[in-house]
């Protein structure tokens, strides 16, 4: 049996749920109010748990598999194997002031207070640039210690920039930067190669994002023409049609923002019947 711990609420737990949905390892049952739920797979199961626990779950064995930020990993430093960024979920780890500081960069804080929910990033980032702060731990609303004279700066979490403005804060720097990614408890990699088909099925999901298929009908003249349009992976697959006419089929793998102009250029280019599918899966 192996057990996936993904988030239980916030910003990253319907991007989890969706991508694995995707991979096609959907939830039967449970929800965030239960502690475990099944999937179609008989031997996976999923595990609720707060994301900034999910690194100590993999790595204690409490969960073979974890869905959770990189910057909670790094800052509870637990010792996983990182199998896969899974491209959502970014976000910075950012040094910011109150806008009317005249501070400008970390080095002008030295000597100075600096609360964060992340002390061990912060506390290695300032160690790495040798300026010495005090570090004001909190585990909730660190946007507003400068404000109410518990610290001079912050370490926070930003997607946006929103909330700092919001706050009337300014960055300074970038501290870390953070994606979702999927880890594996190191003695279960070992053990159980199922787990390398949960990442094999996550990438494929992946590689597919943004991408369309294209399907064409291409009189046999034109083919060259339309070959210099397609901007495909590897080249177009071209295959005979059984017709009166010399035509091929014509197959390629293109990108979606580039799925509008190449249209108008293979049409242009003598191609005919184009069909543009999208991709749920691409094997690597």
């Amino acid at each position: 049996m192996i057990r996936i711990a993904i988030p239980n609420k916030g910003r990253l737990h319907d991007p989890t749920v969706s991508l694995l949905k995707e991979a096609g390892l959907p939830l039967l049952e449970g929800g965030t109010r239960k502690l475990f739920a099944k999937t179609t797979d008989p031997e996976i199961t999923y595990l609720f748990a707060r994301a900034a626990d999910i690194p100590e779950y993999v790595q204690d064995g409490a969960a073979d598999v974890g869905v959770t930020g990189l910057d909670l990993i790094h800052e509870t430093k637990s010792d996983v194997e990182v199998l896969l960024d899974l491209n959502f979920g970014r976000a910075n780890l950012v040094l910011a002031v109150p806008e009317e500081s005249s501070i400008s960069s970390a080095s002008g804080l030295n000597g100075m207070r600096v609360a964060t929910e992340f002390p061990n990033i912060t506390g290695g980032y300032f160690r790495d640039k040798g300026i010495d702060i005090e570090i004001i731990k909190v585990s909730g609303a660190c946007e507003m210690t400068p404000h109410v004279g518990i610290a001079d700066a912050i370490v926070d979490i930003s997607s946006s920039g929103t909330t700092l403005v919001t706050n009337h804060l300014k960055m300074i720097d970038k501290v870390f930067s953070s994606s979702v990614q999927l880890i594996a408890n190191k003695q279960s990699m070992q053990k159980n190669g199922k787990i390398e088909q949960i990442r094999t099925a996550l990438e494929s999901v992946l590689r597919a994002k943004g991408k369309r298929y294209l399907m064409m009908n291409v009189p046999a003249a034109h083919l060259d023409e339309v070959k210099r349009v397609l901007p495909g992976m590897a080249g177009p697959t071209v295959m005979k049609v059984e017709s009166s006419d010399s035509m091929l089929a014509v197959h390629a793998v293109v990108e979606s923002d580039r799925i509008f102009a190449t249209v108008g250029d293979l049409k242009k280019a003598g191609a005919r019947d184009i069909l543009v599918v999208p991709i749920e899966r691409m094997m690597p």
